[in-house]
């Protein structure tokens, strides 16, 4: 059976999805959109709560009338699959690599930092306070597929960081010495610490670090997702040899 109606409740609750956090957290889902994400998910091991498809594209998933499903879609050229997710918290960080994001406004760059997170092997991704929401529909997309793939930990809304794993690093523009120079091969587990480029991280999450660092640059400073890959790239350089 194809759905061929703009007032089909599966259609809206997909622009409700796609469209509104307070909708994502209530319902504790979001969408994801097009080919490549959706084989990520599989590949991951996500199963979709529902998937949809265009009307004769050949794909899995209920059939849409194509111009629906672009009308349900948030990419300017439509899209021929989406498919609907439980999202998945981790109970607690885990691992030797995290990275802590603070006031990172930008869906986009969440998204980026979750792919610089998986290409450089990050064992999770801690969201912290005032940051954008990983599920939303840019940050999906970002992601390019890594937000199925890099476990993700809801931190505490008070900005403590005390469950984070390992040395606690805060990177600060201008602030401590070079991060190449404390990301050491005798530490076990690190957790880098982000904050957004224009604010960087407050005060007291800065206090409660181990170690303050920089990213040594010419210009002021770096957005969020630059330096997360520039200080993970640091830190895979320094690991010790396996």
């Amino acid at each position: 059976m194809t759905i061929t109606s703009s007032h089909n409740q599966r259609l809206k609750e997909i622009r409700k999805l796609r469209m509104r956090r307070r909708e994502r957290e209530r319902a504790g889902r979001f969408v994801a959109e097009g080919e490549d994400l959706l084989a990520a998910a599989d590949a991951a091991g996500w199963r979709a709560v529902e998937r949809f498809c265009a009307a004769g594209s050949g794909l899995p998933g209920i059939e849409v009338e194509p111009k629906l499903l672009a009308g349900a879609s948030g990419l300017g050229s439509g899209t021929r699959t989406l498919a609907v997710y439980e999202e998945q918290w981790a109970p607690a960080p885990i691992g030797s690599l995290c990275v802590y994001l603070y006031g990172v406004h930008d869906p986009g760059n969440v998204g980026a930092v979750l792919r610089s997170a998986e290409a450089f092997g990050a064992s999770c991704v801690a969201i912290g306070p005032a940051s954008a929401d990983p599920f939303g529909p840019k940050a999906v997309r970002a992601s390019m597929g890594a937000v199925f793939a890099v476990p993700l930990w809801r931190a505490p809304d008070d900005g403590s960081i005390d469950q984070l794993p390992g040395t606690k690093i805060a990177l600060a523009a201008g602030t401590g010495p070079p991060l190449a120079g404390v990301c050491g091969p005798d530490q076990t587990a690190i957790t880098l610490l982000i904050g957004a480029e224009r604010d960087g991280l407050p005060q007291h999450v800065v206090d409660a670090a181990d170690l303050t660092a920089q990213i040594p640059i010419r210009s002021h400073s770096l957005n969020a997702a630059m330096a997360a890959t520039v200080a993970l790239y640091e830190v895979n350089r320094m690991a010790p040899a396996t």
